[in-house]
């Protein structure tokens, strides 16, 4: 049997276990990553990257990939709420279009419309970039061994049937919601089995908008007599189209001919289109009772499994390997200390119970009860009908705000109760959705304020820890300087002199983790920085 070694082991090489990849090697780490699908995308399971995502995809100099990886841009991005499309509209949402969004003030960079089988050959790119990343597709997981030194894994090759031995340090599951890790781990999910029995089509069609009367839009809601039924996405913003017939908690399998009356029957007219993919799933809402052991770890949908109304499920288990890529850098040189893999855990497990809540939240309201049976006049071609369609279409209009607009959960998560952050007794600031306050307490994401041109705090932040002093005042921070270089934790000292990001920052020192989370503030130097730097690099436990 062959025999390697390798410091990582990645089981699942969808966006979760490519962006880790790619994380690690952006950070010097050499890893394995393998996968038994042959990495063809055929049904897109997601088509937003969050702004978060953003930042870190502006961190690792993707940005211009993502934007240029093939959705059209110049699409709108409205969302409206309908019969059909040659029926009635109860009422939309505009957006801009993706090329004329603005960045909001808290962030240099925006959400992205970039499907999945458009993002997975990016970060494909990301991973490959470092050349310490050994891909390998049509590879599968039969077994694990953990032991106090790491984890032996035996893979086969599915094209030769060929049994490998891998020797790593660490292993992280990132093989999706029936992961094979997880199951190895017998870590059991938390959480309603299922919420709805859904079916995705993927189906092409030039020219759709020239066929109804609505709007273009981004996604189309469909609501009949028995209710909200299905919806309707532009997957690449040109001529591919994802349909989703909703279901319910009964699972039942449809046929072509059914699919195809469906979808004639959202559009509201019978017309030519072909069918590409069809996929049955199932919209979960569950979070691991735990996230791993010493040696292997659970990220993405290994995880967390949640109903996509939101767009949380990717962008979440993005900030998942994030979190944990810095980590396993730290562990890997020698400068983490015994407990900062233990923090993965605690830090991002309330994390995904609250972003998979409020997805599920959303998919309440888009199914509330008052929508599973509408009022019969909605249907009326009268001035009754009519009436009851405005006064329906604002109430629906303004219930659907809280999942357009989230960037207090794309943004505002919290690390409490951390090990590797160090409190200064400030309140914790309200967790909001539809807003976001910027903060620099302990435990929140650093804010962003642009120092210059196209330069924003945002960019100093990733590759080791940074001391930020703020003014001309400010304490030199040599206490942590000194202990940091004791326990050879990588930290740069960077002053800046800006009234507004002083302001924004709130402290004259400011110390930043590599992940971007404030991890200590002070308006002096502290009086025991070797406490400070022990805890922030896990060497201290939890109390």
């Amino acid at each position: 049997m062959l025999k390697r070694k390798s410091p990582v082991l990645i089981v699942g090489a969808g966006p979760i276990g490519l962006s880790l990849a790619g994380d690690l090697g952006w950070r010097g780490i050499e890893c394995t990553l393998i996968e038994k699908s042959d990495g063809v995308i055929r049904q897109a399971k997601m088509d937003m990257v969050g702004i978060r995502s953003m930042e870190y995809c502006r961190r690792w100099g993707i940005v211009p990939w993502v934007e240029g990886a093939g959705y059209n841009r110049d699409y709108p991005q409205d969302c409206a709420w309908v019969t059909t499309l040659n029926g009635y509209e109860f009422g939309r949402e505009p957006f801009p279009c993706a090329s004329a969004e603005p960045c909001p003030p808290q962030s240099p960079q925006k959400r992205e419309r970039c499907p999945q089988n458009f993002f997975d050959p990016v970060l494909r790119r990301f991973a490959e970039r470092s050349t310490l990343a050994t891909l390998r597709y049509e590879t599968e997981l039969l077994s694990f061994v953990e032991h106090a030194q790491g984890v032996t894994a035996t893979v086969r090759n599915l094209r030769t049937g060929e049994l490998e031995d891998i020797d790593a340090c660490y292993l992280v599951g990132t093989d999706g919601g029936a992961s094979t890790v997880r199951q190895a781990l017998d870590i059991p999910m938390e959480g309603p089995a299922a919420l709805t029995y859904t079916t995705n089509v993927i189906f092409r069609c030039d020219g759709l908008e020239q066929l109804h009367t609505m709007k273009p839009a981004y996604r189309y809601i469909f609501i009949a007599a028995e209710g909200t039924w299905a919806t309707l996405v532009a997957i690449n913003g040109r001529d591919q189209w994802r349909f989703s017939l909703v279901g319910d908690a009964d699972k039942r399998a449809y046929s072509d001919e059914e699919l195809r009356a469906a979808i004639v029957r959202a559009v509201g007219r019978e017309f030519d289109f072909e069918i590409l993919s069809v996929l049955p799933w199932v919209r979960r809402q569950l979070v691991a009772q735990r996230y791993g052991t010493k040696r292997v770890f659970l990220a993405g949908d290994a995880a967390h499994l949640t109903s996509p109304t939101g767009g949380f499920g990717m962008n979440t288990g993005i900030q998942d390997v994030v979190n944990l890529s810095w980590k396993l850098e730290a562990k890997i040189k020698g400068w983490g200390g015994d407990h900062i893999l233990d923090s993965y855990e605690i830090e991002q497990r309330p994390v995904g119970l609250r972003n998979v809540a409020e997805a599920t939240d959303n998919l309440k309201r888009m199914l509330n009860p008052r929508v599973k049976q509408p009022p019969q006049e909605l249907f009326d071609n009268t001035p009754e009908g009519a009436r009851a369609r405005t006064e329906f279409g604002n109430a629906y209009t303004e219930m659907m705000r809280r999942e357009w607009f989230s960037i207090g959960i794309h943004l505002g998560y919290m690390y409490e109760n951390s090990p590797l952050i160090v409190p200064d007794g400030t309140p914790a600031p309200a967790d909001t959705v539809s807003t976001y306050t910027q903060t620099a307490r302990p435990g929140s994401r650093a804010p962003h304020v642009w120092l210059d041109k196209d330069v924003s705090t945002l960019d100093l932040f990733g590759t080791e820890f940074m001391l930020l002093r703020f003014g001309d005042n400010a304490p030199s921070g040599e206490g942590l300087i000194t202990a940091a270089k004791e326990r050879k934790v990588p930290v740069k000292v960077v002053s800046i002199n800006h009234a507004q990001a002083q302001a924004a920052y709130e402290r004259l020192l400011v110390l930043v983790r590599p992940d971007g989370q404030c991890a200590w503030r002070g308006d002096s130097d502290p009086s025991d920085p070797q406490y400070v730097i022990d805890a922030v690099r896990g060497a201290l436990a939890r109390t």
